[in-house]
């Protein structure tokens, strides 16, 4: 799964993506639902949490001023998420929005125009598929542009595909 940044609240503050952040809670919440996480609940580093079989990241690794990451703060982090992809070698990766969609076809050496971004998309990419959600960020939750039904479906999916290949 790759994210954004590390959250204010959360990572940069804890040591650990989403933990104490509040896209945390639909995060956790539904990685647990699906079995990819020991407990819904990620508000402390000590709190036990594990994750199964998933691994999270970020696009870039330093909170960046206002929460956005500028093209060429994208361009310097990707090698080092080019080098976990290559790693782990996922065969599904998750983006949370379009900025992590597009480093993670960085890290492929993909361009973007072959693969738009777009809420519960997926693509394939060599050797993983590339699944796509809006951030499960508190504006866009409370906004309703990401909904937890509309968050599930795309983990539902992405467990569906990795049980199916396995």
């Amino acid at each position: 799964m790759v994210g954004l940044a590390p959250g204010l609240h959360g990572a940069n503050r804890t040591g650990r993506p989403f933990t104490g952040d509040h896209a945390g809670i639909l995060l956790y919440r539904t990685l647990h639902r699906f079995g990819f996480a020991s407990h819904e609940g990620s508000a402390d580093p000590r709190d036990g949490l594990e994750l199964i079989g998933c691994r999270v990241t970020n696009a870039v690794k330093c909170l960046p001023p206002q929460n956005k990451p500028q093209p060429d703060e994208i361009r310097r982090c990707n090698r080092y998420l080019a080098g976990e992809i290559a790693l782990v070698r996922p065969r599904a990766i998750l983006a949370l929005g379009a900025i992590a969609h597009r480093a993670v076809l960085m890290a492929f050496g993909l361009a973007p125009g072959r693969h738009r971004f777009a809420h519960h998309a997926v693509h394939e990419l060599p050797g993983a598929n590339l699944f796509d959600s809006y951030h499960c960020s508190r504006y866009n939750t409370q906004t309703k542009r990401l909904t937890a039904p509309m968050f599930e479906a795309v983990i539902r999916d992405i467990a569906t595909f990795l049980r199916g290949t396995r």
